[in-house]
């Protein structure tokens, strides 16, 4: 009777252990890491963000970041998910679960995270000895970059997300410890939030070495506070890689541009 309990319990649940062959990749960061784990010939589906790589043209849409279709996804029948919790409802992430669809969340808060992610990912969908190497790379380059790069003091930075309202990283977001990793400081580290909203006069009152921002059309609005210490020293640059905002294995390089760029701070 045991025996047979624990077949019924292994039939259950081998859906969730064993390697996916069809996968629906719910944020343009993760499908990214399909790509460079080797796997995106297990896509079947992707939610939308952006430009797509050349090599994910073909494969089906399933709507559009924060604007999931739950019927696409369904009748792709994958037999895994791979979701970042922000890119769709609550909601939906509920009814994924009502549907009985495996689902893999991943979202990493460090750097650290997104390493072991890669593994993790690679585990699931039968790329193991690629996930592992990635993590490997991936972390092997990341204290290079530190070794390289440490500063003390480190520059103060302020990041900017967005400019009307103003918004930046707080400390428990991925890029504001790729701005570590470069040396410097985010001057909005003891936020909480990921991407709170702040003033003007908290900037100012802040005072950053670094202002980063995505425009140069966003860094000319600063240079109307002179007394700010990055407008003072002319260091107002723009981010050097988008590929900081999404966390995969590319992240790398993008955290490496991003240390050439800050090697020119002086705190």
């Amino acid at each position: 009777m045991i025996r047979g309990l624990l077949l019924v319990i292994a039939l259950l649940i081998s859906p969730w252990l064993a390697a996916a062959e069809r996968v629906v990749s719910l944020a343009p960061s993760l499908s990214e890491i399909m790509l460079e784990l080797g796997a995106n010939d297990l896509l079947v589906g992707v939610l939308d963000g952006g430009e797509r790589p050349v090599a994910l043209a073909d494969v089906p849409s399933v709507g559009r970041v924060g604007q999931l279709e739950m019927e696409s996804l369904l009748a792709l029948q994958p037999t895994l998910v791979v979701l970042w919790p922000d890119s769709i409802s609550r909601a939906q992430h509920e009814q994924l679960k009502q549907f009985g669809v495996p689902v893999l969340v991943a979202q990493p808060h460090s750097l650290e995270q997104l390493a072991a992610q890669f593994a993790l990912i690679g585990e699931r969908v039968g790329r193991a000895e690629q996930g592992r190497q990635l993590q490997k790379q991936f972390t092997k380059g990341l204290d290079q970059l530190r070794r390289r790069y440490h500063r003390v003091p480190p520059p103060t930075v302020f990041y900017q997300i967005w400019n009307r309202p103003l918004y930046t990283l707080g400390g428990r977001q991925i890029i504001s410890e790729a701005i570590e990793v470069c040396g410097g400081r985010n001057v909005f580290a003891d936020l909480r939030l990921p991407a709170p909203q702040v003033s003007i006069e908290s900037v100012l009152s802040r005072n950053p070495d670094v202002i980063l921002a995505g425009s140069g059309a966003q860094l000319a609005e600063w240079k109307g506070w002179p007394q700010l210490a990055a407008v003072r020293k002319g260091q107002l640059w723009e981010v050097p890689d988008k590929g900081l905002e999404r966390p995969s294995f590319q992240m790398l390089d993008a955290i490496g541009k991003l240390c050439a760029v800050m090697v020119r701070a002086a705190p």
